[in-house]
């Protein structure tokens, strides 16, 4: 079996084991991870508006 195949499947393995049994700290995170997404994403928007104004 595939080196890289093995581990994406024991990684997913783990995130659903961490959702399962800690779904709470888990829905934390995932609000945690969109949050500095969105946060980047509207710094890269106004670095852009600023360049171009």
């Amino acid at each position: 079996m595939n080196v890289k195949k093995v581990a994406t499947l024991v990684g997913v393995a783990l995130l659903l084991f961490y959702v399962i049994t800690q779904p709470t700290q888990a829905a934390g995170m995932f609000q945690g991870i969109l949050t500095w997404l969105r946060d980047g994403a509207e710094a890269i928007i106004t670095f852009l508006k600023n360049l171009f104004a």
